[in-house]
């Protein structure tokens, strides 16, 4: 590991014209993730550290589908039993600290690892959240359907979560090279916001929060993402029990595909007041009238 923390300083010489300057640049940090259950490595990927364990669980949920309920505890690599830290919790990185911050094991209750279905042996790039057409068929498998699931929400909430999480968008404001995530309740409200070189690690560290607080399957809250909709990121809502997907650009045939028959509201280019509804546009309701 080069960096504990999700930016870093370098220095760089600005040309503007005929003048240049030299100056310090922010980056966001790009490193490797080991993510483990039980022991057993189920992947390793590209991300920016910060919100590890969120990230470590929602990949373990949606890609190797790890049981939620089955999970006790997480700890970097070569933590003590004195240095677990609660899911979803900050890690405290400001001391000294013997572990590896790059590795992080997911504990079941029963310690047998036999909750993950499938595991991953190459590096999970920030590029692609998954390869392979074997990866396809399982993750289309455990989707799963919320067509029953009612959610109406309305034009004004959905024109109005993007420049919400924008707000909230840190590490992208001091980089402008990170993507967001979030969950937002159906009257619009930000309820979990992360950021990430991969757009596919900001929604597993959203789905791994939630999951922390118990709050799987995520029927009652919509996801955003600031990327385009490729499949994984359908599947991996469909996976999480959202009923709705939000995203700032476009979707591919295969993620409007999935959607419409899973059940799934999928919209995209959710910018400047507007945006396009590809699936299950009854959810998007008009408010009542006084």
């Amino acid at each position: 590991m080069t960096s504990r923390g999700p930016t870093a300083r370098v220095r760089v010489r600005r040309h503007d014209g005929d003048d240049a300057i030299g100056g310090r640049a922010t980056l966001a940090v790009e490193e490797p993730l080991e993510i483990r259950v039980d022991g057993q490595v189920v992947a390793t990927t590209m991300r920016t550290p910060g919100h590890d364990f969120d990230l470590a669980l929602g990949f373990a949920i949606t890609d190797g589908g790890l049981d939620p309920r089955a999970v006790d505890a997480m700890r970097y690599c070569g933590a003590g039993a004195g240095e677990v830290i609660a899911s979803g919790a900050a890690a405290d990185l400001s001391g000294p600290y013997a572990g590896d911050f790059n590795v992080v094991d997911v504990a079941t209750r029963d310690r047998s690892g036999a909750a993950v279905h499938r595991h991953r042996a190459t590096a999970v790039s920030t590029a692609c959240g998954i390869c392979g057409a074997d990866v396809i068929a399982d993750l289309t498998a455990r989707a799963g359907s919320v067509a029953d699931v009612g959610l109406p929400i309305t034009p004004e909430v959905v024109a109005a979560i993007a420049p919400a999480v924008r707000a909230a968008q840190a590490g992208f404001e001091a980089t402008g090279a990170t993507h967001a995530a979030a969950a937002v309740a159906a009257d619009g409200t930000i309820e979990v916001v992360r950021e990430d070189v991969g757009r596919h690690n900001a929604v597993d560290k959203v789905i791994g929060a939630l999951a922390a607080e118990r709050r799987l399957p995520a029927h009652r809250s919509v996801l955003f993402t600031s990327g385009r909709v490729a499949f994984e990121i359908v599947a991996k809502a469909l996976v999480a029990g959202f009923p709705a997907l939000v995203a700032v650009s476009a979707p591919t045939s295969l993620a409007v595909e999935v959607a419409d028959r899973a059940g799934l509201t999928l919209i995209g280019f959710a910018r400047d007041d507007a945006f396009t509804v590809y699936s299950r546009s009854d959810r998007v309701v008009e408010p009542p009238s006084a």
